[in-house]
């Protein structure tokens, strides 16, 4: 058993970690200041034996009363649609927050673990994505403020490793999807789901062509909970190497829905990936890790959640 702070805790992701590790047996502290996250998410464990949940902003000083086994720092907007709407709290909650979280790592000698992004590779010059890649990022870009606040969160993390000897794991993560996101959050899956649900034209920006490769939130969270069990510091990518055209997805969410809608066409984004696929290897070697739930059992799931909550 140990004792585990997990910021943005009350978000998407950091509510199934939450549930994963509170179901191991872990006592989890959830920080989240609800601006993307929803209590909503993590009520159901309100009672759970050494659960916790503190609402408070980590871009503004962190501390946690007694033992601290791992910090894991998740808080963050996440989606294009949050983090060009708060460009400066991204910013923040990447380059302070961090460093917060970082000193209460430091402070309690506990392991740490950032959640980083497929987005430090930007617009990228290698396919698939590995870990050793630098990444071509537009640092003045609209989507900037996300890309660089979490090259920059990598950076200081290693620095933390290398200067004070701290325990820590970068995890890389492409396109996670599954209950609990956000209906209006902008991302191509849960667009894509609520429009078809809605009978409303499924949104489609550029040609379709580009690619992504979509993670079922059950697989990301055992590949995370690997990562943070194992003693591998260097950025490990978890995520699905099935790469999928957003057309090929939008096809199968109304197969899946059974909806008439129709697609509609908009002018792709600023800085938009035109592609995007993890290479894996280093989580199969080093973790033991794939992904098991293939894109369509996926979205099968994924719909069943928002017909009753939207």
């Amino acid at each position: 058993m140990a004792r585990v702070v997990i910021t943005g805790g009350a978000g998407f992701l950091g509510s199934h970690l939450a549930d994963a590790l509170v179901a191991r047996g872990d006592d989890v502290v959830a920080i989240d200041n609800l601006i993307t996250g929803n209590r909503a998410n993590i009520e159901h464990l309100f009672g759970a034996p050494g659960f916790t949940f503190v609402e408070h902003d980590v871009s503004n000083y962190v501390w946690v009363p007694d033992d601290v086994d791992a910090v894991l720092h998740f808080a963050s907007p996440a989606s294009p649609i949050d983090y060009l709407e708060m460009p400066i709290q991204t910013l923040k909650v990447g380059s302070l927050g961090t460093h917060n979280t970082l000193g209460l790592a430091k402070a309690k000698n506990a392991a740490y673990f950032l959640a980083s992004t497929s987005e430090v590779y930007g617009e990228p010059h290698v396919h698939p994505q590995t870990e050793d890649y630098w990444g071509n990022v537009n640092p003045v870009g609209p989507r900037g403020v996300y890309d660089e606040a979490k090259r920059f969160s990598e950076a200081m993390t290693m620095a933390y490793q290398r200067y004070h000897g701290l325990d820590t794991r970068i995890v890389r993560i492409f396109n996670t999807y599954g209950p609990r996101m956000r209906p209006d959050d902008g991302r191509v899956v849960s667009n894509f789901i609520v429009q078809a649900l809605k009978r409303e034209p499924l949104t489609v920006y550029g040609d379709g062509s580009q690619t992504r490769s979509f993670c079922f939130v059950d697989d990301e969270v055992r590949g995370l909970i690997a990562l943070l069990d194992s003693d591998e510091n260097n950025p490990v990518n978890i995520g699905n190497p099935n790469e999928f055209t957003i057309l090929e997805l939008a096809k199968i969410v109304l197969e899946v829905t059974g909806s008439s809608s129709t697609i509609e066409r908009h002018p792709l984004p600023t800085d938009d990936p035109s592609q995007r696929k993890p290479e894996i290897t280093r989580a199969r070697e080093i973790l033991g890790w794939e992904p098991q739930i293939q894109l369509r059992e996926g979205i099968e799931r994924t719909v069943e959640y928002f017909r009753t909550s939207i």
